[in-house]
Formats: C-alpha cells, structure tokens, sequence
C-alpha cells in the first residue's frame, strides 16, 4: 500500500485560531486513547490469545482507538474547518493580525527520509538541516530512528529549526505510542519489536480492515521461523540505492535476490529496524494479531484481500486472478 505524501502551506488569520487548534487537538488525544494498549501475542510462547473483549475493544465502531487511528486526511480536514469556523467567528478587526505558519502533513507508512523532505520543503531546510533533524541529540530520551516518526498534522512557523521540529515529532510519538506503551507489555513485546511488525503492517495492509490478520500471518511465519517474504521490505532495501528514483520502487523478480539485511525472502525473522513509520492502528494490530490458520496472502487489483493455509492454496489463488503462480 503506498502512501502519498501531503503538505500544505497556510497564512493564518488570528493568533487565537492557533490556540484553539491546539486545544482542539490536545482534546481529541486525551479522549483518543485513554489507557496501555492491549496485547494478546506472545512471541515467546509463540501464542496468539483470541480475547473476546479485546476484539471487541479494537473493532467495535465507538472504540476508544479509532480517533488516534484514523485517516491523517480527515484529521487534517477537521483542522481547515476548524480554522475556516474560528475565522469566520472573529470580528473583521482581529484579521489585521497574522501569523506565518505552515501545515506539514506526516502520513503513516512513510519513510525517514520523507519525513525529513515533507519538513524540509515547507522551511526550506538544506541537506545538512535534513540530516540534522533526522540525527538524534545526545541527551535524547526519544531517539529519532526509523519507526518513530508520528503521523498527523505538524503547524510549524517561519524559521522553525531542525531541533524544534525533532522536539515537535518526539513529543507526538511519545503522546501517540509511547505513553500507552506500559512496562509490562514492553516485557511482552519490546517497543522495537512491535514497530517493526507494525511498520510492515502499514506497508502491506490495503485499509485497517486486514491489518489484524496480516499481523496473524507475520506472527505465524515468525513462530514457525519461517522467512517473512514481504515485498514492502524489498522496497525499502531498493531504495536505499540513489538509482531506485522513488523511496518506494515497484518490486520485479530479481530484487528477491538483492543482497540486504532487509530482504525477507534471504534472511528469516524480522529486519533490523521498522522499515517506516506505522500509524497507532498498526501497532495496536501488531500487539494484537488475528489468530489465523493463514500464511500467504495477497491483494487482487481491486484490493480485496485474500490469504491462504498452503502455498498450494496461494499459488491457486494466484493463478485464479492472474493466471499464474508467483
């Protein structure tokens, strides 16, 4: 599933509409997710638990998850109303004010590097600013690496450095993932190990819908220390190269062959690092995987989902849509 990447800037009327976005936003997070993220695998037992009150929890349509999961585009959409409301609201003196700023929109399943262009086009940022925002400080305790790159709409003003960007983007991650991730589920699932399982969640999932079951066939593969053969992971180790021309390559045969830590077709168990940024969805789906008997899966053209118990099942699948096997 590939992502496009969105930024808009914006010359905002009113100070005041600043604050009750703000507002806005922070009210949205306090009531988005209020308590640890449930879990219900196991990697060291190597069990998916079926709860029924988790399932209910994570697919019922009034989930406490659903805001902080949702769409970064509709959210984005609430914030433009939100802004048109308030300015439509203000007596015409209060438009004389203005403050510079600029929406820089992070969409999950984007890349390190991305982040730092979608940042660094909307402040004019060199390559040494890029660099310099994606480099961790010292005294860091939410290091920027790849997978921790919160999704959502940043507002950024004129002249907002690669540091207070990076502060910006911690914090996010922190209010979004890290502060539901409790130390007991840490000892279940260590935080690197989800964001990375949630990372190619997001890569492959064609919608929230599958993203539980294809958190049940990388589990299943993982237990049976079966190569995961994930296409989005070929991608990432692709577009390392400066020839790849986009940070998401179409896949052809022969990159299955390409010599990198990343390649899942030659190397079993997980990558070294996530391979983006997942949305709070897609960790939760990590955390709580669907117990399924399947282990291949695929998405036809009009991207309806489909997996399978046996390669024989897959290939036959795969002949039934495209007239072959893969």
């Amino acid at each position: 599933m590939l992502y496009g990447m969105l930024s808009l800037t914006i010359v905002i009327a009113l100070p005041t509409v600043l604050g009750r976005i703000v507002e806005h936003t922070q009210d949205q997070s306090a009531s988005a997710v209020t308590q640890p993220f449930p879990v219900t695998v196991n990697p060291k037992n190597k069990t998916i638990i079926e709860d029924e009150e988790v399932n209910l929890f994570l697919d019922g349509e009034n989930s406490p998850l659903q805001a902080a999961a949702g769409n970064t585009g509709s959210i984005f959409g609430r914030v433009l109303t939100l802004i048109a409301t308030s300015i439509s609201e203000a007596p015409w003196y209060q438009s004389i004010a203005t403050v510079p700023g600029r929406f820089v929109t992070i969409e999950p399943g984007m890349r390190k590097e991305q982040v730092a262009s979608a940042f660094g086009k909307q402040l004019g940022w060199n390559k040494t600013e890029r660099q310099t925002f994606l480099t961790a400080k010292e005294d860091s305790t939410l290091p920027l690496s790849e997978g921790s790159f919160a999704a959502g709409v940043y507002f950024v003003t004129t002249g907002t450095t690669p540091a207070a960007a990076q502060s910006l983007v911690n914090d996010r991650f922190y209010q979004n993932i890290l502060s539901h991730y409790g130390t007991s589920t840490e000892q279940v699932v260590p935080l690197a190990q989800a964001l990375t399982v949630a990372s190619l969640i997001e890569r492959e999932a064609g919608g929230s819908e599958d993203m539980r079951i294809i958190s049940g066939i990388i589990w299943n593969r993982l237990f049976l220390n079966m190569n995961l053969q994930i296409d989005a992971t070929l991608q990432y180790a692709k577009a390392s190269s400066p020839a790849a021309g986009t940070w998401w390559p179409k896949v052809v045969p022969n990159d299955r062959y390409r010599k990198s830590a990343y390649n899942t077709y030659l190397h079993s168990g997980l990558p070294p690092t996530p391979i983006a940024s997942p949305s709070v969805a897609a960790v939760v789906a990590a955390l709580n995987p669907k117990n399924t008997s399947c282990m291949y899966y695929f998405h036809d053209d009009s991207g309806y989902f489909h997996c399978s118990d046996s390669y024989a099942e897959h290939v036959a699948l795969l002949k039934k849509f495209y007239g072959r096997g893969r």
